[in-house]
């Protein structure tokens, strides 16, 4: 998966190795997640819960979609990359829609974690780390040129000092805006350790990403490998038995 091309309906979806630039035109995967992106905003935006706290949660989703646009032509990423960024700020957008702590999926969840906490920001934060660290692993090898086993530390590092960032952020706004706004957009519901529960669960879901990327790599290669040295048994095989006498 990671290290070259996959097959999806009959498509080829680019991974980090075999990105390239195309034109946005020609990038019709990348036509259909943007309609898509729009929609799933649209959509959770046309009616949320409270309409000031989905504003407070997508500034940052809405800059980072700013900021993929606008360098789109000097680093567009992968196709990969792409499905999962759209994967992650739908998540986003569907826990914006219902200010965090009321979404359905949190509230179905409290029967079996015997709790009366909503923990769908838990799952956010753990699926910050497990869907977004294969884009920032890509970024760190094709712009920083990053190829050794650094490549799987880094993203790493890269998803707790962004979540360490962002809840300093939380942190900053909840001290400019009045208590009930900044506790709904904290999302602390009574946690007074819930910084440090998001970074452990980001952290968790990038160290995640990392193990499988890696174990995909370290497979794909032992194949390749084994089918290079059949290849090679078969032409030695074939040129000793067809040998001129």
């Amino acid at each position: 998966m990671p290290g070259g091309q996959l097959s999806l309906c009959n498509a080829t979806l680019t991974t980090a190795s075999k990105a390239s630039f195309r034109p946005f035109r020609e990038n019709h995967l990348l036509h259909l997640l943007c309609i898509a992106m729009a929609v799933v905003i649209l959509a959770t935006g046309y009616r949320p819960e409270k309409v000031f706290d989905w504003w407070l949660e997508n500034m940052a989703a809405l800059t980072f979609l700013a900021v993929l646009g606008i360098t789109y032509r000097r680093l567009p990423l992968s196709d990969l990359s792409y499905l999962l960024i759209f994967v992650y700020l739908s998540l986003h957008e569907w826990g914006a829609e219902y200010k965090y702590s009321d979404v359905p999926l949190g509230e179905w969840m409290k029967p079996w974690l015997g709790t009366t906490r909503n923990h769908y920001d838990r799952v956010m934060h753990f699926s910050y780390g497990l869907l977004l660290s294969y884009p920032m692993q890509e970024w760190f090898m094709r712009v920083a040129g990053v190829t050794s086993r650094w490549r799987y530390l880094m993203p790493v590092e890269s998803t707790l000092a962004f979540s360490a960032c962002y809840e300093m952020l939380e942190a900053f706004m909840a001290s400019i805006l009045t208590p009930e706004r900044g506790e709904e957009f904290v999302g602390m519901q009574g946690d007074v350790w819930d910084s440090q529960k998001d970074m452990f669960m980001a952290g968790l879901g990038a160290i995640t990403a990392m193990i499988v990327i890696a174990t995909v790599r370290t497979v794909r290669g032992r194949r390749k490998k084994v089918i290079s040295q059949a290849a090679a048994a078969a032409t030695t095989g074939y040129t000793t038995r067809y040998k001129p006498k």
